[in-house]
């Protein structure tokens, strides 16, 4: 009795604790926590709901074409046209060719020879390189190509800054009011890892030369080093979706899509009528692309003619050249949505089309829905008993519409698995970047080139592919995969313990991809 008595108040005390920490916890998860996550469910749902009726009509759009055959630029007189052209010699339009560069150590080589060597009379065609590059060797090296290439008989400008103004947006606008490019008619732009083929020329100019409204002809990449470990993989899984769908769709459709930046040709009569080149956001393709078509110029895309050029190969290079890409379309949206709405030269429909399906829907939804909702939305309610998780905005909807997505890449439809994955770390780069856009917070105007290791990764043995020098730990570590992947495994231990969904299985597999990014073993690691 004495031992009874001694001991029952200290277990009691130790259970009332845990018992009311029990209570209390109950109490504001069913009065806080539940009604917070019911929003933030419904908010995603109908952000998810919106991208899956995006992705639909696109595939639908594109199974249509691809059945009928009836992609837009196969309608042009292509072979008639240069045959037209090369009859009346006196004809040729002159063409300036630019190269906009910056410190492209291992790559200028191979664009610039890939241009010398384009397939076009010489006494009509002006390769221009706009070399802002800071370090005086690389300079030397870039100037001292030119000039081998201007011996050789091609009309090679060699042009340098001593500035960085406006970054490419200020060098190819300088490069435009060079006096000898008053003549010239169109402007074909390649950034510095591109390689097009030499009958380039032949294969888009003749599309500007029939139809006087058109301003652009885009060209679609290829990637010579796709295969060079799996996050360039899962890379041109991406992209290819972005140049076989959407491009492919906006150009057939005769709806709006953007200029890439490079691979395409541009009349400059557009340009000029669009107002020139403006640094006022880091995609000043995107900002030109829209002003053109306010003013009622058309684009194509032509699907058949693929140009070389190099994937970001460091998980460094990438995430910087994410963030541009997608701070900078959501800062755009919000310079030009009042221009574009006001716009009276345009119809509504493509008003919708453009502030709505390109803008909304494609640069600021896809990336806010993958991460709020994939990465901590779903991983909350997984833990929450009380809040209703459907399986058919959970599972079948995301499901659906990844495989939309993926379907541009069929060699690599076996990786899909791996690209759900690295896509939603992404998504925290893209949705904090798209953020940052709209607010035009300290990062907004963040430029970083993309850096490109030309040839040296596929000629040098696998231990030795880079030679940067090798990385610190504080480098290869990104704190914030590293607390994502730490609340997602919180979350798939106790939703194994308290539910019996499953979802854990997709949580656990989603945390380890968030820890492998966060420690640095993704892409190739310099040495």
């Amino acid at each position: 009795m004495r031992n009874i008595f001694h001991e029952e108040p200290e277990v009691r005390a130790s259970s009332n604790i845990a018992g009311n920490l029990t209570d209390l916890w109950q109490k504001k998860r069913v009065t806080v926590l539940v009604p917070i996550l019911n929003v933030a469910l419904y908010i995603c749902v109908a952000m998810s709901i919106m991208l899956f009726i995006e992705r639909l009509y696109m595939t639908c759009v594109i199974l249509g074409i691809k059945f009928l055959g009836k992609k837009r630029y196969t309608k042009y007189r292509l072979d008639a046209l240069k045959e037209e052209v090369e009859k009346k010699k006196k004809e040729y339009p002159k063409v300036l060719v630019q190269i906009p560069m910056y410190n492209e150590r291992e790559v200028y080589k191979l664009s610039i020879g890939a241009v010398c060597a384009l397939s076009w009379p010489s006494q009509y065609l002006i390769v221009q390189v706009l070399d802002d590059s800071t370090n005086k060797s690389i300079r030397d090296m870039v100037q001292a190509e030119c000039e081998k290439w201007s011996c050789k008989g091609v009309n090679v400008k060699y042009e340098n800054r001593d500035n960085r103004s406006g970054y490419k947006a200020g060098a190819l606008r300088e490069g435009l009011q060079k006096e000898y490019v008053q003549d010239c008619k169109f402007v074909a732009i390649f950034d510095a890892d591109f390689q097009p083929d030499d009958k380039f020329l032949w294969k888009t100019i003749p599309y500007l030369l029939e139809n006087p409204e058109l301003g652009l002809v885009q060209a679609k990449w290829k990637f010579v080093n796709a295969d060079e470990c799996l996050m360039t993989r899962l890379q041109e899984m991406s992209l290819d979706y972005h140049f076989n769908v959407e491009q492919e769709v906006g150009s057939t459709t005769c709806q709006f899509f953007g200029f890439n930046g490079t691979a395409g040709v541009w009349r400059i009569e557009a340009i000029n009528d669009a107002g020139g080149w403006k640094d006022r956001t880091t995609v000043e393709d995107m900002d030109l692309a829209v002003r053109a078509s306010l003013r009622g110029w058309k684009f194509i895309f032509v699907g058949d003619l693929p140009v070389k050029n190099e994937l970001p190969s460091t998980f460094k290079t990438y995430r910087f050249q994410q963030h541009r890409w997608s701070c900078g379309p959501a800062n755009l949206f919000k310079k030009m949505t009042k221009e574009i709405i006001f716009c009276e030269r345009v119809s509504i429909w493509k008003k919708i089309q453009v502030v709505y399906a390109f803008f909304f829907v494609r640069k600021i939804i896809a990336h806010w829905v993958t991460f709020l909702f994939y990465c901590v939305v779903i991983p909350a309610c997984a833990v929450v008993p009380e809040v209703y998780l459907p399986k058919l905005v959970a599972i079948y909807i995301p499901a659906i519409t990844t495989l939309l997505n993926s379907g541009g890449t069929k060699r690599s439809l076996h990786l899909i698995v791996f690209w759900i994955l690295f896509e939603n770390v992404m998504s925290l780069h893209r949705s904090k970047a798209a953020l940052i856009g709209l607010l035009e917070a300290n990062r907004v105007n963040e430029w970083v080139v993309t850096e490109k290791l030309g040839n040296a990764t596929r000629q040098r043995p696998s231990n030795l592919r880079s030679p940067k020098k090798r990385q610190c730990l504080g480098e290869r570590i990104h704190i914030g995969e590293i607390y994502v992947g730490i609340y997602l495994l919180i979350c798939a231990i106790f939703n194994m313990r308290l539910r019996n969904d499953h979802f854990f299985v997709y949580l656990f597999m989603q945390s380890v991809a968030f820890f492998i990014v966060g420690f640095g073993y993704v892409g190739i690691i310099p040495n």
